[in-house]
């Protein structure tokens, strides 16, 4: 038999031979400075043994398939049992043994939870399943179903053991029976998807309605199937969910390591556009003097600004934010060069302006489109000559200051209409950089979607990890008008009113909830013909075969954002 160890990620393989078929029969290794074990017991189960193993420097075993069933007569289930019987009788975290078959099959599921993690491969993240049934028979049947799926296998006879398990485990699927002795399956759907809403429910019932399951998929079930249950039906469900959850958990690990390496400046994106922008604020970031960023409102122009700053050779000078939409016209000089005490009423002390504050380093002028004619002259005088005059003063003061405007509003037309002037604008445009829109650079809306949770959880001081599939759903349909803006406050609210690990549906601003979900059909008018009555399995049936109608065929993403699988989809659709 040849098993290999790996020490940290994978480097360091040692490959050990180990014949030995009577008990007792070792073979002693190292792994980095661990001494490590390897032995038969009275049942012939490799087991590895070892104190202190370290939860991130040693990754688990793996026996080679071939060498595993050309050593042990049997089959692959009956060599699964011997593990399950070996594992019973050692529990522990140093008591590691694996059984990994031909067909790809292992279980990590009783390592503790942060090695489980460290496990190298998507099939090696540990995924648990709850099955709640009042009848210890069909427990019994999900358990010989399902235990040679990877899974850590929970069971509950009634709701209360299936809300202790809930809270004590917290299972990324569940088995739901509609009738329990102590509480109706549907309420304990809703409990479920109230604290733990990125759980997979599939509600199991003896007794089938269409209503029933329409109204399961409306509290959150991801599936509804009937007793007796077919067992080839069962684990072709539940393994969609096991790779789907799996493929979930990588894509957040490796989400999280993209946004890192996605970050710019305060900046996040990894679009063409984006990437062009951060390209050009690094090339010019060192060489301007005046420059003007675009784009439509909350879009970022104001993290472009501080990118140019940041990246200059006066980063380490102060940055002056101006917002030219609030300076009325009496006061635009005051603010922004400056006045002497008793220069005008109210003047009781001199007073730095604007420009003067931000010497040596940036000044940013937001809104730009919005500052009068005629104080545009003035602060072209400034920008040009690198000089002020504070109101009262006789004398100008040199100043040096890097100037970067921003505007969402049309210059060009605004110089044909004769309210922004040529000059000005020319003088700006030096060097000008566009901000996409969110609608432009749809590929960065999981990193901001990312970004945007990790910001408020740790400003929250919650442990929130992410968004529930249904949550993104809704948020990928919406066309944020507001931009990235708008896309941070909504996660910020929905953040605040989280009390789980993801984010959910329920948890989004009540006004975005009733702007998100598309009005495909509306009641008739008074003279119009009386609204039909269809039962709920039609009703669902007509409303999932509009929006694939909608999307032009698409199921995929009719699935997304109807917020269900796509064998469910089929099933809707009645072609499954």
């Amino acid at each position: 038999m040849t098993l290999q160890a790996f020490h940290g990620a994978g480097v360091g393989c040692e490959e050990v031979g180990f014949t030995g078929e009577e008990e007792g029969a070792a073979a002693g290794f190292g792994v980095g400075d661990r001494q490590l074990e390897l032995t038969n017991d009275a049942d012939g189960a490799t087991v590895l043994a070892g104190k202190e193993i370290g939860l991130l420097t040693f990754l688990p075993v793996q026996v080679n398939g071939a060498d595993a069933k050309q050593e042990r007569e049997g089959s692959d289930d009956d060599i699964e049992h011997l593990v399950e019987r070996t594992k019973a009788r050692r529990p522990g975290a140093h008591s590691l043994i694996m059984a990994r078959m031909a067909d790809g099959v292992h279980d990590f599921s009783f390592l503790p939870a942060t090695l489980r993690a460290a496990a190298m491969g998507e099939n090696s993240i540990a995924l648990s399943l709850l099955a709640v049934d009042d009848d210890p028979l069909s427990l019994d049947l999900v358990r010989d179903a399902l235990g040679s799926m990877g899974l850590r296998i929970l069971t509950a006879l009634n709701g209360a053991e299936a809300r202790s398990e809930l809270a004590a485990s917290r299972p990324q699927i569940v088995l739901l029976d509609l009738m329990l002795p102590d509480v109706g399956g549907l309420e304990l759907l809703e409990e479920i998807m109230q604290t733990a809403p990125g759980t997979d429910v599939i509600l199991l019932t003896g007794h089938y309605t269409p209503e029933s399951a329409v109204e399961a998929i409306r509290k959150g079930a991801c599936d509804y199937l009937t007793k007796p249950v077919k067992i080839g039906a069962l684990r072709a469900r539940v393994k969609e969910l096991v790779d789907d959850g799996r493929r979930r958990m990588n894509a957040g690990r490796l989400e999280a390591e993209l946004l890192h390496a996605n970050r710019f400046q305060g900046m996040v994106g990894r679009s063409p556009l984006m990437l062009e922008l951060f390209a050009l604020i690094r090339r010019v970031a060192s060489h301007f003097r005046v420059a003007l960023v675009r784009g439509a409102t909350g879009t970022g122009k104001e993290l472009a600004a501080q990118a140019l700053h940041a990246l200059s050779p006066v980063a380490a000078g102060p940055f002056v934010i101006a917002n030219c939409s609030a300076i009325t016209g009496t006061l635009f000089e005051s603010e922004m060069f400056g006045h002497l005490k008793g220069s005008f009423t109210g003047a009781a002390a001199d007073k730095k302006g604007l420009f003067e504050a931000a010497h040596g380093g940036t000044l940013f002028l937001d809104e730009l489109g919005d500052l009068p004619f005629e104080m545009q002259s003035k602060l072209l005088r400034a920008i040009q000559q690198q000089e002020i005059k504070p109101v009262g003063a006789a004398a100008t003061k040199k100043i040096n200051v890097r100037v970067v405007a921003a505007t969402n509003r049309p210059l060009e037309e605004m110089m044909r209409a004769g309210t922004f002037r040529e000059d000005l604008y020319y003088r700006l445009s030096m060097v000008e950089i566009h901000v996409p829109g969110l609608a432009e650079r749809m590929e960065d809306f999981p990193f901001l979607v990312r970004h945007f949770v990790t910001q408020f959880a740790e400003e929250y001081g919650k442990n929130l990890t992410g968004v529930t599939p249904r949550a993104q759903a809704m948020l990928s349909r919406h066309t944020w008008p507001g931009n990235v803006r708008e896309l941070e406050n909504v996660i910020g609210s929905a953040c605040m009113m989280a009390d789980g690990e993801l984010v959910d549906v329920r948890d989004m601003p009540p006004s975005f909830q009733r702007g998100a979900v598309p009005v495909l059909a509306t009641a008739p008018a008074n003279n119009a013909a009386p609204l039909e009555l269809l039962s709920l399995e039609i009703l669902s049936q007509r409303h999932a075969r509009a929006v694939v109608a909608h999307f032009g065929g698409n199921k995929s993403k009719a699935a997304e954002v109807l917020g269900v699988t796509r064998s469910t989809l089929y099933r809707l659709l009645g072609e499954g």
